[in-house]
């Protein structure tokens, strides 16, 4: 009886500190990194630095949104697999249900997309992903060997505008990398902190692998074969949830081939959810939950929130249960420095277009996208400030 009701005690303390989180995190994945640090490892004492630091280092390594992976892990460390649930519900839906809130908003208002304050938030855009772009061409794409894979990678993508080229391109980048970088990177000896964490049996981790890929498979060959709503839009979340490594920012590009390309919401529309979902808290994949308002009102939005963190759950189980075993892979550690610095192309050409195209139109919203990555990255302004001068600016000039 005792244990029973130790783990309703630990459910209730992960409900409570998402909770927190959800409605507090402002900032993106780096951001999110650092108030979890503080809380579960400085504050709470649920693990060590060097667990916390091995947990952050396998959400890294897997596709997906890096931050809300490592809020999973830590929701399962604390209070199993449904601590982990509550970690995820508690940390997303405030996010989402305002940006689901807005995209039923722009549907059912008739709001025109040429409107200023609209424009203002396409400019703001611009700012956002420039910064994005440039923070990790810094840290990925540093080497004269990194930098040519991001800039190749990111004109294939200009030049063959199709979700698939985004999957060929990580792919190949994983494999330069192995064949060119091996030599490069020394491997690393030391012991790995998950030894701490809760662990994840062989069959649970089997068992998720397996999903994910059958789930993946699947729903790519049936969608295009059987068509229909919800196989169609259950196949682009997933792929988007499943393909996308570097979290974030990272998932504009291929939920714009995946969405505005069939149709399903205008190229405005598209970009000004986007810049919306900077002024918000929690993961920035919540912007699939605005996405999913638009294309099919609330139940589209559940959806959508639901289809595309659901492969970064199936891999965060499968990943730490052999990141133990795998951490020292020189194969591992080399595919994914080139696979990181291609994600640095796939975002650099996500600006060009549609961010810049759409973005900047004239001197004003050029000096409105200027403002605002001034902001960002020089007066380290919060994003919801950014948007909602952006949209007020907008509304005055544009």
């Amino acid at each position: 009886m005792t244990g029973v009701s130790e783990k309703h005690s630990n459910v209730g303390e992960v409900v409570r500190s998402f909770g927190l989180l959800g409605v507090t995190a402002f900032g993106g994945p780096t951001a999110h990194l650092g108030y979890f640090r503080e809380e579960f490892v400085a504050r709470r004492k649920w693990l060590s630095e060097r667990s916390y630091a091995d947990i952050v280092a396998v959400a890294q390594f897997l596709p997906g949104p890096a931050s809300s992976q490592v809020g999973m892990a830590l929701g399962y460390h604390r209070a199993g697999w449904l601590g982990m649930l509550a970690a995820w519900v508690m940390f997303t839906a405030p996010s989402a249900l305002i940006l689901a809130l807005f995209g039923l908003f722009l549907m059912t208002a008739g709001v025109d997309a040429e409107q200023g304050w609209i424009k203002g938030l396409l400019a703001a855009a611009v700012a956002v992903v420039f910064h994005a772009v440039a923070g990790m061409a810094k840290n990925m794409a540093n080497t004269a060997l990194t930098a040519t894979i991001a800039v190749i990678a990111g004109l294939i993508v200009l030049a063959v505008p199709s979700p698939f080229t985004h999957l060929g391109v990580i792919i190949a980048a994983g494999v330069t990398g192995f064949v060119l970088l091996r030599n490069r990177l020394a491997e690393e000896t030391e012991d790995s902190g998950l030894d701490e964490v809760r662990p994840v049996s062989s069959h649970a981790a089997v068992v998720s692998l397996a999903l994910f890929f059958v789930l993946l498979g699947g729903l790519l060959l049936g969608a295009p074969t059987v068509g229909g709503y919800l196989l169609t839009r259950l196949a682009a979340y997933v792929q988007a949830g499943s393909l996308v490594f570097g979290g974030g920012h990272v998932v504009l590009p291929l939920l714009e081939q995946l969405t505005v390309a069939p149709g399903w919401l205008e190229q405005s529309e598209f970009l000004a959810g986007y810049s919306a979902a900077q002024a918000v808290p929690g993961p920035l994949f919540t912007f699939a939950s605005f996405i999913g308002a638009v294309d099919g009102g609330w139940a589209g939005a559940l959806l959508a929130t639901v289809a595309i963190f659901l492969p970064s759950a199936l891999l965060m189980v499968a990943g730490l249960h052999f990141w133990g075993r795998w951490r020292h892979s020189p194969l591992l550690r080399t595919a994914f420095t080139a696979v990181n610095a291609a994600v640095v192309g796939l975002l650099g050409a996500a600006f060009w277009d549609p961010v810049l195209s759409h973005g900047v139109t004239g001197i004003a919203s050029l000096s409105i996208a200027a403002l605002c990555w001034l902001g960002l990255a020089k007066w380290t302004l919060p994003p919801w400030s950014i948007a909602l001068f952006a949209a007020l600016a907008g509304w005055v000039l544009l």
